[in-house]
């Protein structure tokens, strides 16, 4: 055969990738092929392929006769929105898109390469598993992936699409990384699947149910997004590397915004009810004060408490933490502890300044908090906010008590500017609380107990919870109205572009995990 003719052989075999009849198959699931989730992701025509041609090297159990031109991974780089980005798309129309030893390779070499070049990683993920063929090398093909996603960690951003399944220890690669999306109905993920939990523990189990993109959206909060189809989950993944940098050292990008800076109007001074008791929605907060009132959510279904996710103040792209009062009164738990810790250690890392709004009464109380650990993993938010280098603003809204004051980016742990509203409440807890241990005894004895309490907590309020005791200390530096509050922080973020911090030398700090 001519080489002429033996590389178009090789090109056509490697697009066919598992034939016709496989791929028809992918489309009637509900999925888009390898190549094409490919083409979706990337800029037209800036898709550069890296070892098309590689084929596993098995020769046992019938393999030798079974070659495919890629062996089941398509890998290379190309331009998103006109920055480079590597990627690597399983495809599952290939032995079920299993890992194999050559496989393994094309993926290492496709993270060496984005981690020597400072560029993003996305993989998307539809694999059975390990080839069971190949034993020990599928493995160890692993093993070279998780040390790939540690060593990048921090260096250049990584985002998982789980687009099919993901079982196993394959499961562990989109774990160390930074994002995860899944796709409604199509994709799940599990360590062990609902035949295994069937006959260990005796527990039925669908793989939707155990793995699908709403449990681990709501409940487990292994994922951070959830889509409809593969077209959206690729739409969503250029939109998240818009806000992010290619790695450590740039800064994130910039755009020009046409949103102006005194665009927020009066109807922020009246979101906050007067009544303590009552809630509020934090986002109608963030919409008013945003870009185009944008919020790129993350984990918008777990955790609901705090709110986190990316969004651009005078073009810059910011990460925003904010309590959320419209569900558990905005207290900190377990689950939002660990949330926030986590987005605002990604936003350390990639140089993205760290917005927070907070309306925080306090830790969540009781036995199963408590016996559940609310004290280590409450103190993975204070650690992530103490540790960050970027710029930190917070703005408090309404109550700032007893701790979680502190955790939420309070000026004593290296926060930049802290604006209040007039609204805030900052003290050790609530007036209610405070009057009832200071005064137990002189309300009991007043002749009407309930006035006495009543004007005792008016008292409290006007000479405790409120912003000014705060800002003459200087732990407050401006007390704001709500009105003001984007050209404000559009002004901030200008004044701290050039902010150079830095932590103690040392290999790495041992946050309480």
């Amino acid at each position: 055969m001519k080489r002429e003719d033996l590389f178009d052989d090789l090109e056509r075999r490697a697009e066919l990738a598992g034939g016709e009849d496989r791929q028809r198959r992918q489309r009637e699931a509900g999925k888009l092929t390898a190549r094409e989730r490919i083409d979706l992701l990337f800029d037209p025509g800036t898709f550069e392929e890296v070892d098309k041609f590689v084929t596993h090297r098995c020769g046992d159990f019938g393999m030798a006769d079974q070659i495919v031109p890629g062996d089941g991974v398509v890998c290379g780089f190309g331009r998103v929105a006109g920055r480079v980005t590597y990627a690597f798309a399983q495809d599952f129309t290939v032995f079920g898109g299993s890992l194999s030893e050559t496989n393994a390779a094309k993926i290492v070499k496709v993270m060496d390469l984005a981690v020597k070049m400072g560029a993003p990683v996305v993989g998307l993920n539809d694999s059975g598993g390990a080839r069971i063929q190949e034993g020990v090398l599928s493995l160890a093909g692993y093993a070279d992936i998780f040390l790939r996603n540690t060593l990048a960690s921090g260096v250049v951003p990584q985002i998982s699409a789980i687009m099919g399944p993901c079982a196993g220890g394959a499961v562990y690669s989109p774990a160390i990384t930074d994002f995860v999306i899944m796709v409604r109905d199509t994709s799940y993920m599990f360590v062990t699947g609902p035949d295994v939990i069937r006959t260990v523990t005796h527990e039925e189990v669908s793989k939707e149910e155990l793995g699908g993109a709403v449990t681990h959206n709501e409940r487990s909060g292994v994922a951070h997004f959830a889509v409809d189809n593969d077209q959206q989950c690729l739409e969503l993944t250029r939109e998240l590397l818009s806000f992010l940098p290619g790695n450590n050292v740039d800064d994130p990008p910039r755009i020009d915004s046409v949103d102006p800076p005194d665009g927020a109007g009066e109807r922020l001074d009246t979101l906050v009810p007067a009544e303590p008791n009552q809630p509020y929605d934090m986002l109608d907060v963030i919409h008013g004060i945003v870009d185009d009132g944008y919020l790129l959510q993350v984990h918008a279904h777990y955790a609901r408490n705090i709110v986190v996710g990316f969004a651009r103040l005078g073009g810059r792209s910011v990460g925003i933490v904010a309590n959320q009062p419209a569900h558990l009164a905005g207290t900190l738990d377990i689950d939002a502890s660990v949330k926030g810790a986590r987005f605002v250690r990604f936003c350390d890392a990639f140089n993205i300044p760290l917005v927070t709004f907070e309306d925080v009464p306090g830790f969540l109380p009781g036995t199963v908090q408590e016996f559940g650990g609310i004290i280590r993993h409450g103190a993975k938010l204070l650690f992530a906010f103490a540790e960050a280098t970027v710029p930190k603003i917070t703005v408090i809204t309404r109550k700032a008590y007893g701790g979680a004051y502190c955790v939420m980016s309070s000026k004593h742990i290296r926060t930049d500017i802290n604006f209040a509203w007039p609204s805030a409440e900052i003290a050790v807890m609530g007036a209610e609380g405070a009057v009832n241990i200071l005064y137990k005894r002189e309300i009991a004895a007043a002749p009407d107990p309930e006035a006495a309490r009543v004007a005792r907590i008016a008292e409290y309020r006007e000479k405790f919870a409120n912003p000014y005791v705060a800002a003459q200390r200087g732990f407050i530096d401006e007390v704001i109205m709500p009105r003001d509050t984007r050209v404000r922080l559009i002004t901030a973020l200008a004044a701290l572009e050039t902010k150079r911090d830095r932590n103690p030398p040392k290999k790495h700090g041992n946050i309480p995990l």
